[in-house]
């Protein structure tokens, strides 16, 4: 499983989630199919845009309770302090990512930021 974990400012565009996951798709060489989810914090679960990327790539958008999101805080990559101050975690794309993918998921890099928006991607750790 390979989740898009999003992060973002408030009241984004939905054009900048998209960029964010277009970007972070083009700079792993991954297509939108290799992706199973978006994921993103409780806090942001009302943001129109990252609802709207879901619904334009036609994947479900996974909203990480608090719990996770903080469990999964010390396996993030990058640290943010404007998102420590807003949610407590160092990175709400990488978190939400790695918490939605599950345990013993793995970032395959740091999150992407372009513009109001960031993308970090994780792969579950389940083996097929």
């Amino acid at each position: 499983m390979m989740i898009a974990g999003i992060g973002c400012r408030k009241g984004v565009a939905p054009e900048d989630i998209l960029s964010a996951i277009e970007t972070a798709l083009e700079a792993h060489g991954l297509a939108v199919t290799a992706l199973s989810a978006l994921a993103t914090a409780s806090i942001k679960s009302g943001e129109q845009a990252i609802l709207a990327a879901g619904h334009r790539f036609d994947l479900p958008v996974l909203v990480v309770d608090d719990a996770s999101l903080a469990a999964a805080a010390s396996r993030t990559l990058t640290r943010s302090e404007a998102s420590i101050e807003a949610t407590g975690s160092p990175s709400v794309s990488e978190a939400a990512a790695l918490a939605a993918a599950g345990e013993g998921s793995t970032l395959i890099g740091p999150r992407i930021v372009v513009g109001p928006a960031t993308c970090a991607i994780a792969i579950s750790g389940a083996r097929i």
